[in-house]
């Protein structure tokens, strides 16, 4: 394995490759065609971490990930948040008045409709941002323009029509980074998050009574996502944040009321909360 490579999925110049320039600077980003790929890199050796996207402040949940992570066997160690920008870029020297279509990932078309409106584009669904700046490059159709990150036209040798496009200004997507080995935290730290996954027993509400702990003991959940599991829609497993570490007594209590009702309990990861999530805790207040 090449020491210091982190994996992502997307290709050169996608805002997953900015934020592992950003987060891992002068490590190696690996390239991968799906997240599936990508936690495999770091199973087979060919990768120490992978960077992945869970949500986003508009898109929400990043679709397939919940389902990848109770069978990567990896551990979050890390979080991270990236304000996302997409650039209007087309080949050098063409002007927006060449433009009729416009390409890109689904969820960037839906975030940047004001411009594309304005400038009357075709909107294209292509696989990725970065990949979609690759095929107006390799096109070479002035006709054709992509919405992207900016590393992407550096990569592509596009040029920027129109920066930040975007329509709203708080779109940031959060990242959170898997290992082969747990983060090492130390408990008592106010600025702790707890990941974990769970299965609730099959009895009158379980649920219920499950997260009961977390109120009694104070312990604040960031987040519950529920999601089913085999193709089942009896089968139902919750995806969890908290503040905390589980040795604090408050969280370890709670945690142990959860395992008592609860038929599957994990861990998947420790770390040290990002100043992102204080910044937007004083906003919102």
């Amino acid at each position: 394995m090449t020491d210091r490579t982190i994996a992502y999925q997307g290709e050169p110049g996608a805002n997953s490759h900015i934020i592992c320039s950003q987060a891992y600077p002068g490590w190696t980003a690996l390239p991968c065609a799906t997240f599936e790929d990508a936690f495999a890199a770091v199973n087979e050796g060919k990768a120490n971490l992978a960077m992945i996207p869970i949500e986003n402040s508009i898109a929400g949940r990043v679709a397939d990930i919940h389902h990848l992570i109770p069978t990567s066997r990896l551990h979050i160690i890390a979080e991270h948040f990236l304000p996302i920008h997409f650039q209007l870029m087309a080949l050098p020297g063409v002007g927006t008045e060449q433009l009729t279509s416009v390409h890109s990932h689904i969820h960037a078309l839906g975030q940047c409709r004001r411009i594309i409106r304005r400038l009357g584009l075709k909107a294209v669904v292509a696989g990725d941002t970065a990949g979609a700046a690759r095929e107006v490059a390799e096109a070479r159709d002035p006709s054709r323009a992509a919405l992207a990150p900016v590393m992407a036209a550096e990569v592509y040798g596009l040029d920027i029509l129109e920066r930040d496009v975007e329509d709203e200004a708080h779109n940031t997507t959060r990242f959170v980074v898997f290992s082969p080995e747990p983060a090492e935290c130390e408990p008592g730290n106010d600025s702790t998050v707890t990941s974990f996954i769970f299965r609730v027993r099959n009895i009158p509400a379980a649920l219920y009574k499950a997260l009961g702990g977390f109120a009694t003991n104070g312990v604040n959940m960031s987040k519950l996502e529920s999601y089913m599991v085999e193709g089942q829609f009896t089968a139902t497993q919750f995806y969890a944040e908290v503040d905390g570490h589980p040795e604090d007594d408050g969280l370890r209590r709670a945690l142990e009321e959860l395992r008592y009702f609860s038929k599957e309990l994990r861990i998947i990861g420790t770390y040290p909360a990002h100043p992102f999530r204080e910044t937007t805790r004083q906003a919102a207040e």
